[in-house]
């Protein structure tokens, strides 16, 4: 599987984002700079991953969602690719469109970073199919701005569709979002936005290892 990491001003997520795609595919990502307007050719998976693109001034992910790659981005998905948006990422797919609804403010205006427990809503995704048999997994979050927002007719598409990839498990919503929603996927399921961070969740220092699944169901899928 052939992989990129779009990198923005603010990004900080994304040596994590390459060393989990590394780790799981065996092959270094191509690290694209958001001004390069380039996606390597070939590219199955394009994450664009967490931070604080542009400092977040004007709205998180607003500026990030202007920038020259996103035209590129774009046409990734339309030709069917694999995109993996995660925090900040996430906030930039619903800004560029490639996602429906907002990302607002947590309900407590507090910054959250803690293990979060998830339910994993379908295994039968691509992001999701190693997670078979697995109802709950704990992936770390860290944000300020995770309050997943959409009218409710949107949120009931997403419901009936079976587009809820992750909500935070009962009880322990983090920041407010609505109906508990933690992931969402795109119509084709090729896109995935979700707040927790699978990167950061891979084995070794983090203390977990329940984000590999996101990227082995990838591996699987592609």
């Amino acid at each position: 599987m052939k992989t990129a990491v779009i990198v923005f001003p603010g990004s900080n997520c994304d040596r994590d984002a390459y060393d989990a795609l590394a780790q799981v595919t065996g092959q270094a990502p191509a690290m694209v700079w958001h001004k390069d307007g380039t996606i390597p050719d070939g590219t199955d998976l394009v994450m664009v991953p967490g931070g604080f693109s542009y400092g977040d001034y004007l709205r998180c992910g607003a500026m990030a969602g202007n920038s020259p790659i996103i035209s590129q981005l774009h046409a990734h998905a339309e030709r069917g690719g694999y995109v993996l948006g995660v925090c900040n990422g996430f906030q930039i797919l619903c800004e560029t469109g490639l996602l429906p609804g907002a990302l607002m403010r947590n309900a407590s205006l507090h910054f959250v970073c803690r293990p979060q427990a998830l339910s994993v809503e379908s295994a039968n995704t691509a992001y999701t199919s190693a997670y078979s048999g697995t109802p709950e997994v704990v992936i770390p979050v860290a944000h300020h701005d995770g309050n997943y927002f959409a009218d409710d007719a949107t949120l009931d598409t997403l419901e009936g569709e079976g587009r809820v990839a992750f909500r935070y498990a009962k009880g322990q919503n983090p920041n407010g979002s609505a109906r508990d929603i933690a992931g969402i996927l795109s119509e084709n399921g090729r896109i995935l936005g979700m707040m927790p961070h699978p990167e950061r969740a891979i084995g070794g220092h983090e203390g977990g290892t329940d984000g590999l699944g996101v990227f082995e169901s990838l591996l699987s899928a592609a």
